[in-house]
This record gives structure tokens, C-alpha cells and sequence, in this order.
């Protein structure tokens, strides 16, 4: 009894210093506790700041997933993952050190938005799934992932889907490594990216063509917060796209300034839904080399028409798919530039100051916009 109260009390309580990752056995870290390292780097902590070997999988290489521990991503149909600021929020409480603090559909149980970097739905900035056709998760480099799709409503739902391209071809022997990646609002808390890594396996895949080499994105969409009230549609990079990492002291490929963060959302090109035009033969006559002077906008082919997003609303009690059944197996747990910052070729860089970034107010645009 006792302990059915205790469990009833700590339910009750708001998730201090909350985060959010993406929870599932297949993932590097899936039993990382904040006494594993020297500092905090569970699953939910964000990364700004860091060395490669720090930011890179969330720095869980060395706490692997056991074989059979593999996220299943259904060509041509949704995937249901479970985004949560603690374990205990999840399908996989029962590894967590809290227990059971499920509520629902809430990504962080009895905390307010700001929990989870947000300011209320319409503050939401997107978040993405990425892949890499490698089994060896040592060869994997930056520039192999491919962001294969996007949830523009993220992180707002525990239960959140994301659709898989219908011509995602099959994984090679031992499997593919996919990674969720987000960067929040600046209008709550400070800036920073979130990664974690995990096993992957395409399921029901009906196609042979390979995925095309991903281009670093590029800021082209409406962006009235900084002067720009309408899309510049030629600047946009079309095709297959890398994850946007930044904000760490090696190999960023976004170099953005703090108070104008890139985003899995329009801004950047990333539609949501499933990315259908990320494979070698989308684009058959080329893509035009993205300027803010271009005119000329490429059209892929073999891509299907565009479907609203099956996020479950916010309110709703949705449940896991398929690809999220608890395992019983679970474990313990071209090239970018790596110097500093430089010229962003989307309009905006980043602050050259070497310390972390912190919740104190932003400079005013105006005063720490950098401009080509």
C-alpha cells in the first residue's frame, strides 16, 4: 500500500529540469541514468557545446542496444514513436528509475510547455527521423544521414508518427541506424540540439533506388520574426538533406546565430511528412545550384502527392504502433567543417563566443544579426 502511494505521489509531481528524447530499446543510451557519465547525458539532456565524440549518438556508442533490439519503420506508413521527457513517461517505464508517471498523451506528465521548450502548440518547430544504409554504427559519418521525415507539430505529443517514404528501399544485411533530431523555440530556454541514435530495419520496401547523397539545407522560408516576410523558393536546397547540427565545437554545418535557429519545418525546406524526393532518381533533369537570385524551382518525379499529417492531437490518448512493442532484450543502454564558425550561406552565423549558452534574455535581432 505503502508503495502504491508512493508511486501515486511521484506521478503527481512536474518532471524537474525537464528534457525530451526519443524513447524505444533499439536506442543507444536506453539505460543511461545521470550517474552513468562524469556529467548528465541521459537520453533527454541537450547538447550545445560539446566535442564530436560528446554530441555525436548523444556520446552512448559504448552502450549499444542487444541484437534484436530494432525500431521497424513500415514503408509507405506511419511510424508511432514515443517522445517523453523521462522513461517512466512511456511504454518502458518499468526500466526507468521513477516507475510509472504516464499521462497520456503528455510528452512531460504534470509540467507545463515550457517543459519541453515550448511556448504552447503554435511555438512548436518541428523535429525529424534520419537514416543511414550502414550496419557498422563506427563507419557512420554526419554526412550519411539522410532525413527521411518530418513532424512539424513536434514535440507536442508523446504518441508521435512520422511517415516513412513508400519508396524507401530495403536496409542492407544487419540493418540500417536511424537518429531523431530537434531544436526548439528560442523562445523558451536556451538554444541547443537534441540527438539519439538507434537500430533501424525498413519494413515492406518495394524499391531498389538508393537514397541520393543529402546536401546541407538551407534557409529559404518565410521568416517575418527576422525581416523576411516571404519564401525565397530559389534558395532552398531540394533533395535529399543532412540533419542540422549545430551549436557544438566540431562539425557543424549550420552556423546560425543563437537567436535565429534552424528548424525541421519550412524555414529550411523540410515539409512535413514524408520526405518523398530524397532518392537518386527524384530529380531526373537536375537541381539547379540554390541562390536568393534563382528562379528556376526543380519538380521531382515519382513522388506522391502530399497527405496531411497523422500526428495524434494534442489531446488525444493515441496508441503505440506496432514498431513500438517492448522488447524484453533490452540492453543497458561530403564532409562538413569542424572549426568554428563561418559564413552561413542561409543569411544568419553564428555568434563567435565559445561559452555555452544559457537562459539569460536574447539580444535584440537587430544587435547580434550577422549578415553575408
Amino acid at each position: 500500500m505503502i508503495a502504491i502511494l508512493l508511486a501515486a505521489a511521484a506521478a503527481s509531481l512536474p518532471i524537474a529540469s525537464a528534457h525530451v528524447a526519443l524513447w524505444h530499446p533499439s536506442m543507444y543510451g536506453f539505460n543511461v541514468t545521470d550517474k552513468t557519465f562524469p556529467y548528465d547525458n541521459r537520453p533527454v539532456a541537450p547538447l550545445q557545446d560539446m566535442t564530436f565524440d560528446q554530441w555525436w549518438f548523444h556520446g552512448h556508442l559504448q552502450y549499444p542496444p542487444n541484437p534484436g533490439d530494432v525500431f521497424q519503420l513500415p514503408a509507405g506508413k506511419p511510424a508511432t514513436t514515443e517522445l517523453a521527457c523521462n522513461k517512466g513517461a512511456t511504454t518502458w517505464f518499468n526500466s526507468s528509475e521513477g516507475g510509472d508517471i504516464r499521462q497520456g498523451n503528455s510528452p512531460c506528465p504534470n509540467s507545463p510547455p515550457s517543459s519541453f521548450h515550448t511556448t504552447g502548440i503554435d511555438d512548436v518547430k518541428g523535429c525529424a527521423l534520419a537514416i543511414a544504409y550502414e550496419p557498422d554504427v563506427n563507419k557512420i559519418q554526419p554526412e550519411d544521414f539522410v532525413v527521411f521525415s518530418v513532424n512539424q507539430t513536434c514535440v507536442w505529443n508523446r504518441f508521435t508518427d512520422f511517415q516513412v517514404p513508400a519508396r524507401m528501399p530495403a536496409c542492407p544485411e544487419g540493418g540500417c541506424h536511424c537518429a531523431w533530431f530537434w531544436i526548439h523555440s528560442p523562445d523558451s530556454g536556451s538554444e541547443q540540439i537534441y540527438m539519439n541514435g538507434f537500430k533501424c530495419d525498413i519494413t515492406g520496401a518495394s524499391s531498389t533506388v538508393p537514397l541520393a547523397k543529402p546536401k546541407v539545407a538551407r534557409r529559404c522560408g518565410a521568416d517575418p520574426e527576422h525581416g523576411k516576410p516571404d519564401p525565397v523558393p530559389g534558395n532552398c536546397t531540394y533533395g535529399a538533406k543532412q540533419p542540422l547540427y549545430w551549436l557544438q565545437k566540431e562539425r557543424n554545418n549550420m552556423f546560425e546565430d543563437a537567436i535565429a535557429p534552424p528548424f525541421y519545418n519550412d524555414l529550411y525546406n523540410f515539409r512535413d511528412g514524408a520526405q518523398d524526393d530524397i532518392f537518386e532518381d527524384s530529380y531526373p533533369n537536375g537541381i539547379p545550384d540554390p541562390s536568393p537570385e534563382q528562379t528556376a524551382i526543380p519538380t521531382p518525379v515519382n513522388a506522391p502527392a502530399p497527405k496531411a499529417s497523422a500526428t495524434p492531437s494534442p489531446s488525444g490518448n493515441s496508441s503505440a504502433s506496432s514498431s513500438l512493442k517492448p522488447s524484453s532484450s533490452s540492453s543497458d543502454a561530403s564532409k562538413t567543417s569542424s572549426q568554428g564558425p563561418r559564413p552561413s550561406a542561409r543569411g544568419f552565423r553564428r555568434s563567435t563566443s565559445g561559452s555555452p549558452r544559457t537562459g539569460v534574455p536574447r539580444k535584440s535581432f537587430t544587435q547580434s544579426r550577422k549578415m553575408r
